[in-house]
């Protein structure tokens, strides 16, 4: 996510068109799944199993539409990134994502049945939440005005939960995820293509230019919701997304040792916040065990 985040961020901020960035990478990683089905049957039978699952209302036709949360997340990064900073925008999709992984969890949303919040999953959340917060620390603020772009994320973070259960649902029904992974990119970037073509009617399409890793977003895409829709149905939204999310604080710091920003630095609050993920993490994974 940290490396989808930072390539989307800075094609939107090359070609100076954020929905075009978006469409690029959607584009792409609809081209890369498109290639996968033809070569793979498994995956190749659960792309044909789609219209049939809907129709026999295995899962709800609305389900098709969890991509457009995918389109919203990489049209947010490709947005606000440039004006909060990776750090920023990192809390915040996190803070939406950690809260809709507990409400979805609770309602019995996700494939893997019913969660009742309890003690250990609220401690769980706000022990993750303080991590991220840590490991962000002193990473900058963003630039002017960045709280409004805040929002973004935030919504974007929330949206994620139910995103991740209608996969869940979608996956089992399609007998594959990355079938359900497709029908995200594919909802995505029809979306994101008309939205585009309806902002900028009569004109040509930006021509694409800027570094080779600017154009990574869409792989980092279907490797995150193919990962993401195959781990639901065995640990369920809540603890799927705390995971995800200790990965991009891993990801974070490791882009920031290896391949920094200017300006950008690892403190000891980055390795503090990280081993903080996994200590939330324990916390989550003994209270299952006991149940």
């Amino acid at each position: 996510m940290p490396l989808q985040s930072r390539a989307n961020g800075g094609l939107g901020h090359a070609l100076g068109d954020p929905m075009a960035a978006a469409a690029v990478s959607f584009g792409s990683g609809l081209l890369i799944l498109a290639v996968a089905a033809l070569a793979v049957p498994s995956m190749r039978r659960g792309v044909q199993s789609i219209v049939p699952a809907v129709r026999s209302r295995r899962i709800p036709w609305f389900y098709l539409l969890a991509g457009l949360v995918g389109a919203y997340t990489v049209f947010s990064q490709s947005t606000a990134v440039p004006m909060t900073g990776i750090a920023l925008f990192t809390v915040a999709i996190v803070g939406g994502q950690t809260v809709s992984g507990l409400l979805v969890d609770h309602w019995g949303l996700g494939p893997a049945g019913r969660s009742r919040i309890t003690a250990a999953r609220v401690l769980g959340v706000v022990l993750m939440l303080i991590a991220v917060v840590l490991s962000m620390t002193g990473k900058g603020a963003g630039g002017p005005g960045a709280a409004v772009w805040l929002l973004l994320p935030l919504s974007t973070g929330f949206l994620m939960g139910f995103q991740q259960a209608a996969n869940g649902h979608s996956a089992r029904a399609y007998g594959s995820p990355m079938a359900a992974t497709f029908m995200n990119f594919l909802a995505g970037f029809a979306a994101l293509a008309l939205v585009w073509l309806a902002m900028h009617l009569g004109q040509g399409f930006p021509a694409l230019h800027g570094q080779w890793w600017m154009f990574l977003g869409g792989a980092c895409g279907c490797v995150y919701i193919g990962v993401n829709t195959w781990l639901l149905k065995h640990l369920g939204v809540l603890a799927t997304s705390m995971g995800m999310i200790t990965g991009q604080l891993l990801g974070s710091l490791l882009l920031d040792l290896f391949a920094p920003l200017p300006g950008a630095h690892v403190g000891a609050t980055a390795v503090v916040g990280l081993l903080l993920t996994f200590a939330a993490m324990a916390v989550m994974n003994i209270r299952r065990k006991k149940r």
